[in-house]
């Protein structure tokens, strides 16, 4: 494995803030966030409670996707300690977050995954798990994941480029869509996605390249039709993110000179209504050693919440994060685009 350099993070974080800045000095057609908020009359952006506690696992995946905005993979071995897991359960508990929504890397390769899980499941919190899909058929250990999801209460969400092989595969790497069909056919076995089962089976559309992403009702009526008539598979909603120009997606954009333009892109679709409803209002993101983040996107630039102690679950203050600012750079226009991006799909009615 290749050893977690924290220096190195940290220079990479700021590369990209620079990389950032650098298409608004640039580019007049790029303002900078802040002041096209103001010019909609959104002096910042405040918190209206904490309803979502978003918690990164882990960096460790089985898969290396293209659009990967932790820059997930095989070799990276940044793993939430069973000790860090607990003061997310501390403030969880004492602060009576309702919904606690795992992600990573592949979640699920978190060796204290399961009791994290269960210790939520006691609590009476509603789960959420950004699972991957091939890591259900990764080794005989994650085979049975489908079953332990469904007594523990967990809602299943999991992205699929595409309804075809061609385009998830060039996302996600060669063979990843025959995968994840298998996969979604063992959720579903198990009652995932099923009308009254309980059991909820959401999916996650990105584009796959320079663009914003279709209609999120057109796009799920599309992914049904092709996923139930093709191979028999059912799922509840569909939801349709926007590419954000972090990690490797702002790489791609840059070595492919599309930078510029797709900023312009975001610009030009900018919607104050998304912007008043940005998830950052009501979450907080909490890094695998613990820091705290207004979303995972500011995670990814190492833009915590303070500069001081209270940046930590150690330390988590509720008060203090209820009346912070929400910390924005150029990369939160791709949240206020069109209809709006989170991790729950459009914000907002077009």
């Amino acid at each position: 494995m290749i050893a977690y350099n924290k220096a190195k993070e940290e220079a990479e974080a700021l590369r990209q803030l620079q990389v950032l800045e650098l298409v608004t000095t640039k580019s007049t057609n790029v303002p900078y966030f802040k002041d096209k908020l103001k010019e909609h009359n959104i002096s910042s952006l405040k918190p209206v409670g904490l309803d979502v506690f978003q918690v990164n696992v882990g960096k460790m995946c089985n898969q290396t996707c293209r659009h990967c905005h932790v820059n997930a993979g095989p070799d990276r071995q940044e793993i939430m300690t069973k000790e860090t897991m607990q003061l997310c359960l501390n403030a969880i508990q004492k602060f009576n977050i309702p919904i606690v929504d795992l992600t990573g890397g592949a979640p699920e390769l978190n060796p204290h995954f399961r009791w994290f899980v269960k210790a939520c499941h006691a609590l009476g919190k509603r789960i959420i798990v950004r699972c991957n899909l091939t890591i259900l058929l990764e080794a005989d250990e994650h085979n049975d994941l489908p079953d332990f999801f469904a007594e523990n209460g967990v809602e299943v969400v999991s992205s699929l480029p595409f309804y075809d092989a061609t385009r998830t595969d060039k996302v996600r790497g060669k063979g990843v869509f025959e995968t994840s069909i298998k996969a979604l056919k063992m959720l579903n076995a198990r009652g995932y996605g099923k009308p009254d089962s309980g059991l909820l089976l959401d999916l996650v559309y990105n584009p796959a390249g320079a663009f914003l992403p279709a209609s999120q009702t057109m796009l799920e009526t599309e992914f049904k039709e092709h996923l139930w008539s093709e191979h028999g598979i059912v799922f509840n909603k569909l939801f349709a993110l926007t590419n954000l120009p972090v990690s490797r997606f702002l790489n791609y954009l840059v070595n492919t000179d599309n930078y510029v333009s797709y900023m312009e892109e975001l610009v030009n679709a900018f919607n104050p209504l998304a912007a008043e409803n940005v998830m950052c209002r009501n979450m907080i993101s909490v890094s695998w050693d613990g820091y705290l983040f207004d979303c995972d996107f500011n995670q990814m630039l190492n833009m915590k919440v303070a500069a001081d102690e209270r940046n930590h679950v150690a330390n988590f203050d509720l008060d203090y994060l209820l009346k912070r600012e929400v910390k924005v750079s150029q990369h939160c226009y791709g949240c206020t685009a069109g209809a709006g991006s989170s991790c729950g799909g459009e914000i907002v009615l077009l």
